[in-house]
């Protein structure tokens, strides 16, 4: 019984909550006046959030701490001054399809998704590369402020120079890792759904921190669980217990909220095999027989099933293949008086033993059970009825924390002329992507690797007839000249991956003609680079007169950038999903673009050529909620105040900018 509360409100503790949500990295434990633990707020980190350069602080708390640690922090809140550049040429329907590819550091690319993915993606489903002192890792650059950072980030290609070794010997060997992750998926976390999960696969050298970094940015409470991934081959190399599990860590933005939306269930993987027998058993039989059920037991114990799938080795009179569970109530305390009415056997006509504890479900419930024929009673009133469960209306099961599977993905990449080392069997993530994103959901991989991720999500689609949409992101890191990748033409790890999309794609396509049509296997290919806008701000010892000689004032947009560059600028800037269709129309002889149903439409043309006329003319291709136009699209203020007039007066609701 709820009791009625004798005080107000406890607004620190709401408070405390509040902030929880934001920053879950700043809630944390300290000692009360009685030496009693209670969650606090970590003011210096508070501080660090809101902070642009590092802040210090020396009290003792409970957290994970490494050197490097608030350079990550500032690292993963700085802002940065780069673009997202079509690559027509490297995409696959690039107009029609709503999957990513993007090349270039996933820091980077991370930031830039905020806007337009914020709160929008279901699942973040990640293979990092471990720390094992040989594997590469990223390299961020901490020494810089945030003016400088701005400057520089505007000036760098993003061709993945900040790849380094991280050696064992390194006395930053843990400490660079962490810094590395912390900062990534510090910014990840942004563009999850309240019921949205993050995904790491991780082995031991690190699994540890992992936790330990997710517990802080997501909060341990939102923890899920830990899959041990047995892949049936101990490590060769091991100096002490030789490893062969990988494990694989589930955690929640919300956990409530994606407990509301998703029950973490996989389909019985033999469950159809084995309904398909006891079918063509019958056919021969053209009824259920005993001799049927016999043969039946026979197969499946011969089958490699797992001990759950095993336990349906029965088969009803009507065909229906059923395992029997215990109908006991299942807790130690007795249950309510009403729990122990007796069962009547149907021959007998005499009542049934009742469990000690009771029954586990209400009476109405026992008779809507025996009302659909799903209790099974004894030879006689002797035995203790059971409840009969039903395949076929329990075809999935729990993801159970170990996951069995020894084989690897080496033979289906060789038909795919796909060449990487280590891929992620293509099974696994089936199963896992296939037990949390569903529908036309967003599964984003920002260490895409050889693209698994994204070859999972499309096979799933032409299995289940789901829609979900993904968002690759990988480094463009070298492949080495001795490796097979290189020797048949790969020269980056984003090329492997790019090329096994098309490749999967169209395999995955011929393999199921019916819905060809309706499968979306394509991906618009992009790369981070400089901003498509001209440096126009200097410092002031910078301003010499070769500079105003230079005519670098006169024009913002940089001379390389084309208009489809822009128009992703502009989606980015307004925080539109990159996965809207674009169409392109020629309107009073200027190009414009509209982005999804009116939700924005862009025109660059220069040289004064955005007119009131044009205005009127725009108009009549229906309703415009944003619009952007090029600066230099106008002859000058006065045709900017006119072209502003026409829309506030023919559209108000028109929200306008310029760039």
């Amino acid at each position: 019984m709820d009791k009625v509360k004798m005080h107000t409100t406890d607004f620190t503790d709401e408070n405390i909550s509040k902030l929880a949500e934001i920053f879950p990295n700043c809630v944390t434990e300290v000692k009360d006046e009685k030496g009693h633990l209670k969650k606090s707020i970590d003011f210096d980190l508070l501080r660090q959030e809101l902070s642009d350069h590092i802040v210090e602080g020396p009290t003792e708390r409970y957290r994970l701490d490494w050197p490097g640690k608030k350079e990550a922090l500032l690292a993963a809140n700085r802002p940065i001054a780069k673009a997202l550049r079509p690559q027509r040429e490297e995409s696959v329907n690039f107009d029609t399809t709503q999957n990513l590819f993007i090349e270039g550091d996933n820091l980077d690319a991370l930031k830039l998704l905020q806007e337009s993915y914020l709160g929008k993606v279901k699942m973040i489903y990640i293979d990092p590369p471990y720390n094992t002192g040989n594997d590469f890792i990223y390299k961020d650059n901490f020494a810089q402020t945030t003016e400088e950072y701005l400057v520089d980030s505007s000036q760098k290609n993003g061709s993945g120079e900040r790849l380094v070794a991280n050696t064992d010997s390194n006395g930053r060997f843990h400490s660079d890792w962490c810094s590395m992750m912390y900062s990534r998926l510090k910014v990840a976390r942004n563009l999850l759904r309240d019921d949205g999960v993050v995904v790491i696969h991780i082995d031991e050298h690190e699994h540890s921190n992992v936790q330990k970094l997710l517990d802080e940015l997501f909060g341990s409470h939102n923890c899920i669980g830990t899959i041990v991934w047995d892949k049936r081959n101990p490590k060769g190399d091991a100096k002490g217990i030789a490893c062969q599990h990988e494990l694989i860590i589930f955690y929640c933005r919300n956990k409530a909220t994606f407990q509301e939306s998703c029950r973490l269930k996989i389909p019985k993987e033999n469950a159809h095999n084995m309904l398909e027998k006891v079918k063509s058993l019958m056919a021969v039989e053209g009824m259920v027989t005993e001799k049927v059920r016999k043969e039946y037991k026979i197969w499946l114990k011969r089958q490699s099933f797992s001990e759950g799938e095993k336990a349906y080795c029965y088969i009803d009179n009507s065909g229906k293949v059923y395992r029997p569970v215990s109908m006991a109530w299942p807790n130690k305390k007795k249950a309510p008086s009403d729990y122990f009415i007796p069962l009547v056997h149907p021959d007998t006509k005499k009542e049934c033993p009742v469990p000690t504890r009771g029954w586990r479900y209400t009476p109405t419930s026992i008779q809507k059970l025996l009302e659909n024929d799903l209790v099974l009673f004894g030879k006689n009133e002797t035995t203790q009825p059971t409840r009969k469960y039903l395949l076929s209306e329990n075809m999935h099961e729990n993801f159970a924390s170990l996951l069995y599977y020894g084989g690897s993905d080496d033979k289906l990449l060789s038909k795919l002329g796909i060449f990487f080392e280590t891929p992620k069997p293509i099974d696994i993530a089936k199963k896992i992507i296939a037990s949390i994103c569903k529908g036309n959901e967003i599964v984003c991989d920002f260490f895409s690797g050889s693209a698994t991720t994204a070859h999972a999500a499309m096979q799933l689609n032409a299995e289940d007839g789901g829609n979900r949409k993904f968002i690759m992101v990988q480094i463009p890191e070298k492949c080495t000249e001795d490796s097979e990748a290189f020797k048949n033409g790969y020269k980056t790890i984003a090329e492997i991956g790019k090329e096994r999309i098309r490749r999967a794609g169209a395999k995955i396509k011929k393999e199921n003609p019916d819905i060809a049509d309706k499968l979306d296997t394509g991906f618009r290919a992009f790369k981070i680079d400089s901003s498509n806008m001209n440096k126009v701000h200097y410092y002031p010892h910078e301003y010499t007169p070769e500079l105003f000689k230079s005519g670098v004032f006169s024009k913002n947009i940089k001379d390389d950038r084309s208009p489809e560059d822009l128009v992703f600028h502009v989606m980015l800037d307004w925080g539109v999903p990159f996965d809207l269709p674009i169409v392109k129309k020629d309107i009073s002889g200027r190009e414009v673009f509209f982005v999804g149903d009116g939700e924005l439409a862009m025109c660059f043309a220069s040289e004064g050529e955005v007119t009131k006329d044009f205005a009127k003319d725009l108009l009549e291709h229906g309703p415009l909620l944003r619009l952007v136009f090029r600066d230099a699209g106008f002859k000058d203020d006065c045709a900017l105040g006119n072209v502003r007039a026409v829309f506030k007066c023919l559209s108000p609701q028109t929200e306008m900018r310029v760039i």
